[in-house]
Order: C-alpha cells, then structure tokens, then sequence
C-alpha cells in the first residue's frame, strides 16, 4: 500500500476526528520508526506518552505473546494471575492498597469521581458532591471527565455537561478556598499540565492542597495518567511531591502500547467501591496485565534514573540551541514542554520537524516532548541534530 492509497482508505471510512499530520507509520524500533516509504523518523512522541519502552521491545513482546497463548481474556467473575501480580507491583512500588483496572485514562479519571462522591455519600449523606479541579486542567473526552476539565475551548458542542465541577487557579490557595464550600467532597488536579502546556505545579501549592484536603475531608485526587509509569523519573510524579493522594489515576504508559488504564486508592479509600459498584468488562485483561508487569520489570529504579537524566539532557541541548522561535524548557523528566515564541505557531513548527524527521506533540502554545523512556543517547542526538537543522 502507498501513502495515498492509505490516505484515501482512511478518508472513505473513518471519521474525520483527528487533525492528522502528513505522515505515515509502518514499523518502528526503539525510538525510530519507518514510513511506508522507507523514510525515517526519531519519534520524541511514543504514541502521546504510550509507547514507554520503545517499539519493538521483545522483552514486552515475549509477554503478549506468550500470555495471549496462555488466556487472552476471562471476566473479571473469576481469578486469573495476571491482573494479581500487576496489582501487587503497583501497590508495592507506590505504597498505595489497592488498585482498580480499565481501559483508559477517561475511564480511570471517572472512576476517581464515582470513587469521591461515593465516599462522601457513604459518610456525609447527599449534597457533598461537587469536586474542584484545575483552570488549564484536562481529564478526558467522556462527559464528566469534559466537564472536569478546566478549558473552556473543550466546552463545545456537548451541552448539557453533567453538574458539580467548580474550576479554581493552578498554583492558588486562596482560590481554591475561595471556591470552596459545603458541598465540596474532592479535589483532581494534574502535578504536570500536560495538555495545558507541559506546566508542573508548584510544590508548596500542591502540599498546602494536600494538607487543606485533609482538613476538610476532601479526596486528594491525583490525575497521572500522562505523568505516571515512569514518564518523569519516579513511578508517579506525586512521588516527587511529598504527598500521598487519597486516589491516583494510570494509564497511557503502564502496558506500553496496549489499551489499559486504572487507578490506585489507599487505605482509607480501599473499602469506598465494593461488589457492584464499579466494573469493566475488559478491566484487569491478562494480555495488557502481562504487557503492564513486563513494562515495570523494565522501568526499574536504574532506569528510572535515566529519565530523569535524559530530560536534563534533552532539556539543556535545547535551549543551548537558541532558537529565535523557542523560548525555555519545563516539564519532570521526559516529559518537556518547549515555549514556542509570539507569532510562531506549535503546530506549524510540529508539521515543519516531522518534515524533517522528528516526530513532536503541541500542547497549545507549546511544543510537547513525549519520547520512549528506553530511547538512547544515540536517537536523542539524531532528534536534536533535527531540531537544530529544521527550525533554521
């Protein structure tokens, strides 16, 4: 098949949802991948933060294949190994009690709400269960998690959005109190922007959050579904944080490629959800179970370190390089927002790299840096010597 024809296949039958660029992907190998052409490209992307060991791993591969061999699928009426062990290997590594499975970082971010307000129902009774969230925040395109999120350019076209979300400032205190009231049961906020500009939060906001959730009995509810599994240098950035959220969200990342999401809760939250309560009939699957174990066996503390090396490296290169069209660097390990200057555009930038063979993000005004957390020295070099040569 041509670029073309695969252009005029996806035209006819799918549905014109994504503002795509003029690329094509048909095979890759740890951080580089190849068109249906031939051409190369080093991919600073990893499937916006999925692919977390690389493409082509065969430790990971071994396991899909030897575990899609084994059992592919049971429901979740029945014990199967696969989703225990994953468990336990989360548990262990955050210092979380319990965790729960689905498909995607929506389905774990609305599984954080329903775990909130069913605490505060369970407790205090109806009328408790508005949850705060962040200006500038995203928490997914379902309903409730649209309504969550704190951008009004994603507030379009789906009215009505379900009731009790209030948005408060990033980084302010007094907002946050301001915003505040008896009804209150939770707070979610992202430790990283990710959407919103690659924007970390400040630590002193995010512990006075903290201790202001403990106070008032708010969930302390921490979305990782971009900032988790190792994308900036620790399992979970709240790791880095000094903070213990009541509830953390996963996905992206955790099974390396394969659809898989969940969340994490700890000990005063393990009884909140019982039988009936909350499912997925796809939740705890054991081929993205084994794809998950295999990706944590690879992302150990070493490696862990190594991202965090890698995002100082990547970081430094670029503004060494003194762009007229990028401003400084931010982010948590390899996970980098890049200010792009007044009249540049991210995603014209973004189209003029992956013509020149790197692969970008944009994250509104900026320019979003997701690479593998395997990729090497070696394919950085490559995707910078690109940076360097595309944005003259």
């Amino acid at each position: 098949m041509t670029f073309d024809e695969l252009k005029a296949l996806d035209h006819a039958h799918t549905l014109q949802t994504y503002g795509r660029f003029d690329v094509d992907v048909d095979h890759g190998q740890g951080a580089t991948l190849w068109d249906l052409a031939g051409r190369t490209y080093i991919d600073f992307t990893s499937g916006i933060g999925v692919c977390s060991v690389g493409y082509g791993n065969e430790k990971w591969a071994r396991a899909i294949y030897d575990q899609a061999l084994t059992l592919g699928h049971i429901s979740n009426l029945f014990y199967s190994q696969p989703y225990a062990r994953l468990a336990g290997a989360l548990c262990a590594r955050s210092g979380m009690a319990a965790a729960f499975f689905g498909n995607s970082g929506a389905e774990a971010n609305e599984g954080l709400l329903k775990l909130a307000r069913k605490y505060s129902h369970d407790k205090y009774g109806a009328g408790r269960g508005t949850i705060l969230t962040l200006r500038n925040s995203f928490h997914g395109r379902t309903l409730a998690t649209l309504a969550a999120t704190g951008q009004d350019v994603f507030h379009q076209h789906f009215f009505p959005f379900p009731e009790g979300f209030r948005h408060t400032g990033a980084n302010d205190l007094a907002d946050v109190e301001a915003q505040a009231g008896e009804d209150v049961c939770a707070v979610l906020l992202e430790l990283v922007q990710g959407e919103g500009g690659v924007l970390p939060m400040d630590r002193d906001f995010v512990r006075a959050l903290a201790g202001l959730c403990e106070q008032r009995d708010w969930l302390l509810l921490v979305d990782e579904v971009q900032t988790g599994i190792g994308r900036t240098g620790t399992l979970f950035a709240f790791q880095q944080y000094g903070i213990r959220p009541d509830a953390v969200s996963f996905a992206k990342g955790i099974a390396g490629g394969l659809p898989m999401g969940g969340f994490l809760v700890n000990e005063k939250c393990r009884p909140v959800l019982g039988p009936g309560s909350h499912a997925s009939t796809f939740g705890g699957n054991p081929v993205c179970s084994a794809a998950a174990l295999a990706v944590l066996d690879i992302l150990d503390e070493a490696a862990l370190n190594r991202v965090r090396e890698k995002g100082a490296y990547l970081r430094e290169h670029i503004e060494a390089m003194g762009k007229q069209c990028l401003g400084a660097t931010r982010g948590l390990g390899l996970m980098i927002g890049v200010e792009v200057r007044p009249d540049w555009s991210s995603r014209e930038l973004a189209a003029r790299l992956a013509g020149h063979g790197l692969l970008v993000l944009t994250a509104g005004p900026a320019l979003r840096l997701l690479p593998p957390l395997t990729i090497t020295k070696g394919e950085m070099d490559q995707g910078l010597a690109i940076l360097d040569r595309g944005l003259e």
